[in-house]
């Protein structure tokens, strides 16, 4: 095998869902069992989004859960800076790269013309998509235009054959390309796009597998374009199952707590709810349903993953965590213990 290397890359915009708390441990898991790196990064570029305090919460968060990474915020590493709010010239480079490839365009559509696009497209029941109307504005014009109008640089897809994605989970998965939108790369205001920013910073800090929430799929088809645009090896792509109510509707906060922060001020202990979350969409292959974080590295396997939606079944949990609970030794119950009565002011 390829030297291992995997990333945990989220967002931060609020407290750490119960997925991502999925997503980073199943990339430790597969790190650790493989001998390999785990790299955090920090993907902060939607500043519209941005929380004052996520990013504290979540390395608190990783912490807590025992989920230490090798490379990232603190402690640095050889492919940083690990904020990619902090690798901005490095993602305008790479932009000029596909415009001088032809592999991207500028457009300069305003958003009023956009909207009106969208609205016929939805009357005529077509694919919500760009219509490429800037994709074929000479190369010189296109530049002259760039420095004096509000323009935003856009992938050029190929408008025929089609893309395909070999997942480590799902199999083969097929995209046709001429339902892949010309997916913008780079916004009017300089700042990069999740596309652009995740496949650049995972080449560059040679990330060797993908592994993340089934949600990433319809982009993937996007990524690999990018990949093959700019030259690059890709890597190896693995998407994980849904969290479910069990209603089997996709996890959400209408039904009920998806923040480990929700657990943790209930009492929930570290080891439960990560091995909890482990079973979310793996297993070993028999009833064991106990694992300690040194058994899981044991035996982790994307081969072990289900394509299938795991259901999130709080009862389990909550008999997980009593078992926990029963199982620890005096000295960490009386420590447990000690700290909630201090967070009800009665130490």
């Amino acid at each position: 095998m390829v030297d291992v290397r995997v990333r945990f890359a989220p967002s931060p915009t609020g407290y750490v869902h119960v997925g991502s708390l999925r997503t980073a441990l199943y990339n430790y898991l597969f790190a650790r069992h493989n001998k390999g790196q785990f790299v955090l990064r920090i993907e902060d570029t939607d500043r519209n989004r941005y929380v004052p305090g996520a990013v504290e919460n979540l390395l608190e968060t990783l912490q807590w859960a025992g989920l230490d990474y090798d490379e990232g915020p603190e402690k640095g590493g050889p492919y940083g800076p690990y904020f990619q709010s902090e690798r901005m010239e490095i993602y305008s480079q790479h932009v000029q790269i596909l415009l001088e490839k032809d592999a991207a365009y500028p457009c300069f559509c305003s958003e009023e013309r956009l909207s009106a696009m969208r609205e016929e497209q939805a009357q005529k029941n077509l694919p919500i998509m760009y219509d490429g109307h800037c994709r074929n504005i000479p190369k010189e014009q296109a530049l002259e235009r760039m420095k004096n109008e509000t323009h935003v640089i856009r992938l050029k897809v190929p408008r025929n054959g089609t893309t395909i994605v070999e997942d480590l989970i799902r199999g083969t998965v097929s995209f046709e390309n001429n339902v892949i939108d010309d997916q913008i790369l780079l916004k009017s205001d300089g700042y990069p796009t999740y596309h652009l920013a995740n496949v650049v910073d995972d080449h560059l800090m040679k990330i060797s597998h993908v592994i993340r929430g089934e949600e990433w799929l319809p982009s993937t088809p996007k990524h690999i374009l990018l990949y093959q645009a700019f030259g690059w090896e890709l890597p190896q792509f693995a998407h994980l199952p849904l969290l479910l109510n069990p209603d089997r509707t996709k996890l959400s906060k209408r039904q009920g707590d998806v923040a480990v922060e929700d657990y943790r001020a209930k009492g929930f202990l570290p080891q439960a709810l990560v091995n909890f979350v482990a079973l979310l969409g793996w297993n070993k292959g028999d009833d064991q349903e106990i694992f300690s974080l040194e058994e899981l590295i044991e035996y982790f396997s994307l081969e072990r993953v289900n394509k299938a939606g795991a259901v999130f079944d709080l009862k389990k949990l909550e008999w997980m965590n009593g078992h926990y609970i029963r199982n620890i030794d005096e000295q960490e119950y009386l420590k447990i213990g000690g700290e909630w009565l201090k967070k009800l002011g009665l130490d």
